[in-house]
């Protein structure tokens, strides 16, 4: 089923993603935004490298993006020993979720186990459980479908993934949110930054999906 971002121009998606197989050294032929059988290949090839299987959104979803999308709905609770096995998958983990703020973990697990080769610089490098140390990722760019969203919260910080917008927020793939991986609107207002990864070409279109603004915005994604 093709993801909400790319039902507007699924070629343009695609070739975008034959990109980013090509940067990390997998084949995917012709950079042509035609899904085929080489292209295919090299997407399969790619997630054995990560160690992960194939997964039914791979072909028309971001890499990191179709990872967090497998666990909307798991609860630090209800789906705890899942998530602890998730969360440290990637070799490292923040620790149990039910204990401690995890959307650090959250981002890093996705972003390490769709792009292995990708830097964290410095302070990432150090602790990319302090959500503001992610400013730091990749580059800055326009908040649009991936980016990585870094929020103000007090003195502290909420990471996550950009999904969509309306007038006000920004909707959010992000863990920690009323203590699940959940979709959440966060105010723009009060957004620090967005970034992109380093081993995946940027989009050739910054622009946001816009969606409804229903439901409560988040102001506090413990």
């Amino acid at each position: 089923m093709v993801s909400a971002p790319f039902q507007a121009n699924t070629r343009e998606s695609i070739r975008l993603v034959q990109t980013g197989l090509k940067g990390l050294g997998h084949d995917p032929g012709p950079l042509d935004g035609i899904w085929g059988k080489r292209t295919e290949g090299a997407m399969r090839a790619m997630l054995a490298t990560a160690g992960k299987p194939v997964l039914a959104d791979a072909v028309t979803d971001l890499p990191w993006m179709a990872e967090g999308k497998r666990f909307l709905g798991r609860h630090e609770i209800r789906d705890n020993s899942l998530l602890r096995k998730w969360l440290k998958s990637d070799g490292k983990t923040l620790g149990d979720p039910m204990k401690l703020p995890w959307c650090g973990d959250f981002v890093e697990t996705c972003i390490r186990l769709a792009l292995p080769g990708e830097s964290f610089p410095g302070a990432l490098g150090q602790n990319p459980y302090w959500a503001r140390n992610w400013l730091r990722l990749g580059a800055e760019i326009a908040p649009c479908y991936g980016a990585v969203v870094v929020f103000e919260r007090g003195s502290g910080g909420h990471v996550g993934f950009a999904v969509g917008e309306d007038a006000t927020t920004l909707h959010v793939l992000g863990g920690n949110q009323s203590n699940a991986v959940t979709i959440a609107r966060i105010a723009k207002s009060r957004l620090l930054g967005a970034r992109w990864p380093a081993t995946f070409p940027r989009p050739l279109s910054i622009r946001l999906p816009q969606m409804t603004a229903g439901g409560a915005v988040s102001t506090n994604e413990a």
